[in-house]
């Protein structure tokens, strides 16, 4: 603990130096940290949201976009339209667009794409969302036709997420190191546990707008030295930073801008359904009444977040509030695992990813539980651990509890994948679900969605604790970093120094 508070005092003595005077113009390079290294570059292979931190409008495109607000926007596809059932949409290509390797986008690429995305040893993170799709038409080289199984009102958002990138045939298979799209940048260097750096692509279609000439993405995951690093000018900006203890050494110093931004994220406690006797919703119900979600948010996270109590978030479609479905309540954890005839202490792996709000959470978590006769013996595990063993589809899913935050909008889905890690396979559930995407009338769905909601609550699916506010800072010149996140992208075609 000392060192890290040398490090954050030394820190705040260089930021409150002069810099030094730097060569007149406007740059045309930009350094920016992220707390997590991705394990590869193919985004259509693995779940990790840090490869789409990279890659996603940058090195990679999809038929959509998805803006700070979260509303839709054209990207390879200039246009679409979708029928009155919502089943099936009909987009219309960009013409004229390449790979980096020369090889022309068409619809021959878009339907190679999605349907490697579907197919049986697809590692897609949004695969059962490929595999609804009923077939795929390509009547021409500029016109892709999706028919779906069910109705599917996301669609245009859903394809914009980098788990529909477009991917070259020929390369697709080497993307995980050697990555080829149609975006602005290209790989310009991988230093394995430091950095990666993308170059401007030259050829890009509208390189003339492109700003940046070269980025620089240095992975520093302990927040001690996030703060640091910022304090000090090596980084000039840094994205979902977990400097929430620092954020008013932060504003007290002019050449930052400090920004607080909503996200469609969900913190949870991941429970293990295939484990006994996690599969009684009684002992899961104690669990969820063990937990004080305040004390979390404010331990872990310095209080920036909102309690939630199912796996959706204020703000989205059909929102209700079920936090008072599993309040606080530690009295009543103790009866509902004296009811499921649970002898305690009960013992329980804890499994933690690296990122400090998972880390530091676990901690509180595992205190607030032990204080109900639950016993959660923490283990600490690497980003590619977690998703080996805890997260992988038929993966040995070897954990009882965990805690992570899911970034992705749009994803009740994954509670209907029978291989989900959580495992929690409710066909009536199932139904619900499907009855919400096949129905277009949006008053109507809203309506389900919180009968959804509220089923998830009741079911003690998760622990759902909070939907966090993501802190971003960047130096004050640098332009076009968004404050929002509807998913975790950085475009940086848009970020240009004033």
């Amino acid at each position: 603990m000392f060192r890290k508070l040398s490090i954050v005092a030394f820190a705040l003595t260089l930021a409150a130096a002069p810099l030094p005077v730097l060569a007149q113009g406007k740059k045309d390079s930009v350094v920016m940290a992220m707390a997590l290294e991705p394990p590869g570059l193919d985004p259509t292979n693995a779940a990790a949201a840090a490869i789409a931190e990279v890659t996603l409008y940058n090195i990679y495109e999809t038929l959509t976009k998805i803006n700070e607000d979260g509303s839709v926007a054209p990207l390879l596809a200039e246009s679409w339209t979708a029928s009155p059932d919502l089943k099936t949409y009909t987009f219309k290509l960009r013409k004229g667009v390449k790979f980096h390797n020369g090889e022309p986008f068409n619809s021959a690429a878009v339907k190679f794409s999605f349907e490697r995305n579907a197919a049986p040893t697809s590692t897609n993170k949004d695969k059962s969302l490929f595999q609804a799709i009923e077939k795929i038409d390509a009547p021409d080289a500029d016109t892709i036709v999706i028919t779906m199984k069910y109705g599917e009102p996301n669609l245009p958002f859903l394809l914009g997420q980098a788990s529909g990138s477009i991917v070259e045939p020929k390369s697709a298979a080497t993307n995980v190191t050697q990555p080829v799209g149609t975006g602005p940048y290209q790989l310009g260097a991988w230093a394995k546990g430091s950095s990666i750096t993308l170059t401007k692509w030259a050829d890009y279609r509208n390189a003339a707008a492109v700003k940046l000439s070269k980025v620089t993405i240095r992975f520093i995951s302990e927040p001690a030295a996030q703060t640091a690093a910022l304090l000090s000018g090596d980084v000039d900006a840094f994205p979902r930073v977990s400097a929430q203890r620092a954020i008013a050494q932060f504003k007290a110093v002019p050449r930052f801008n400090v920004m607080v931004g909503g996200s469609r994220a969900k913190t949870i406690v991941g429970i293990n359904h295939r484990k006994k006797p996690l599969d009684d919703v009684r002992v899961r119900r104690a669990i969820l009444a063990a937990i004080d979600r305040k004390a979390i948010i404010e331990g872990a996270v310095d209080g920036f977040g909102t309690p939630i109590g199912s796996f959706y978030v204020p703000g989205a479609l059909g929102f209700v509030d079920t936090t008072g479905i599993n309040p606080y309540d530690p009295e009543k954890a103790r009866k509902l695992l004296a009811e499921a005839g649970v002898t305690t202490p009960l013992e329980l792996s804890l499994k933690l990813p690296p990122p400090s709000y998972a880390r530091q959470g676990g901690e509180i978590v595992a205190a607030q539980l032990a204080k109900v006769g639950i016993v959660a013996r923490i283990e600490n595990v690497e980003w590619a651990q977690w998703l080996s063993q805890v997260f992988a589809p038929n993966g040995p899913h070897n954990f009882d509890l965990t805690i992570v935050s899911h970034v992705e909008p749009f994803d009740l889905v994954k509670i209907t994948e029978p291989d989900y890690y959580l495992g929690y396979n409710n066909e009536t559930f199932n139904a619900l679900y499907k009855q919400i995407v096949s129905t277009p009338d949006e008053s109507a769905r809203a309506k389900l969605l919180g009968d959804a909601q509220r089923m998830l609550a009741t079911d003690a699916v998760s622990a759902y604790l909070y939907q966090p506010q993501l802190i971003t800072i960047t130096n004050k010149k640098l332009k076009g970093v968004w404050k929002d996140v509807p998913q975790y992208e950085n475009d940086f075609s848009t970020w240009y120094w004033e």
